[in-house]
């Protein structure tokens, strides 16, 4: 069985993706690390306690960072909710979460098990970035890490280039990217192509018939009036699950190797995942992205995880 680490800013694709893990036969959920982002701390914080305690599990989940390492948090409460979870009316409060901080459980757990932990990000790499500025070690440490961030083959999905977890902390996911830590990104591009719930797919779900079935579609009541209205398209996508669909079983993915930069600052560009597609700099490698999953395979273990 293959030990993860998921650090996530828990909100509605989020917490489907923690049910896919902490439900999967072939993972050990060592810990949660929780980052705002998609909502407040402490929102995202009760979002993954709540999710826990749906699958009957005692996952252990810890407090991370509170923002950005150099910047005011921007959140992206108008798709999931004032609450994260699709604003339906979950007894979102009152869950108490452990009493150590994320970064340091997620670094001590990583660096006694060298080479045996995975690790997944669902959310802005604040928690991430801080660790390997604390322990560079840690890079060399992780059996291996895939990212749900970037958008490499199609434009942002907050701004024009950028996709939400890499434009909320650039300067995070800098550090990661020229880690040498071993990461697979799995973009909102993939996202996009691979795992978009089509109005079909939502009925398919929910005939499943179980807690966990009726939950993932039930919150995603607010960013599935979000992408009627804003993008004018039925249905959603499952950013967050495609990510740890890929981390349960690389096998999924068609992926290639590419270096890859990371825009900083507050430029038009903030936040861009600018990959050498064409090798035109001759630079090494330092990144591993998604080129192709077929939905099909996505959609077959979402549903087996949700059943």
């Amino acid at each position: 069985m293959q030990q993860f680490w998921i650090d996530t800013d828990t909100a509605s694709d989020d917490a489907v993706a923690l049910v896919m893990a902490l439900r999967s036969p072939v993972a050990q959920v060592e810990g949660i690390s929780v980052v705002a982002g998609n909502v407040s701390l402490d929102q995202c914080v009760q979002n993954a306690l709540y999710t826990v305690e749906l699958c009957g599990k005692d996952t252990p989940v810890y407090v991370g960072l509170e923002k950005p390492i150099m910047r005011k948090l921007e959140d992206a409460s108008e798709v999931h909710g004032d609450d994260g979870m699709g604003d339906i009316g979950l007894d979102l409060k009152g869950r108490t979460p452990a009493t150590e901080h994320a970064i340091d459980v997620m670094t001590e757990c990583i660096m006694s098990s060298p080479g045996k932990i995975r690790l997944v990000t669902l959310g802005p790499l604040s928690n991430i970035a801080n660790a390997l500025l604390r322990t560079p070690e840690l890079a060399g440490a992780v059996e291996h890490c895939y990212i749900m961030g970037g958008a490499p083959h199609m434009p942002g999905n907050i701004t024009e280039v950028a996709e939400f977890n890499i434009w909320a902390d650039p300067e995070a996911a800098h550090i990661v990217a020229e880690s040498s830590m071993p990461q697979t990104y799995v973009g909102w591009d993939a996202s996009m192509a691979s795992a978009f719930v089509t109005p079909e797919q939502i009925e398919e779900i929910r005939a499943i018939g179980t807690k966990f079935s009726d939950f993932a579609m039930d919150i995603q009541a607010t960013i599935l009036k979000f992408m009627q209205d804003f993008a004018k398209m039925p249905g959603f996508d499952l950013p967050d699950p495609l990510a740890v669909a890929v981390a349960l079983d690389p096998s999924i993915a068609e992926t290639k190797p590419y270096s890859m930069n990371v825009v900083t600052g507050d430029s038009l560009t903030r936040g861009m995942t600018v990959v050498d597609f064409m090798d035109v700099t001759k630079k090494p490698a330092n990144v591993n992205i998604v080129t192709h999953i077929e939905p099909a395979d996505f959609m077959k273990m979402l549903k087996e995880l949700l059943g």
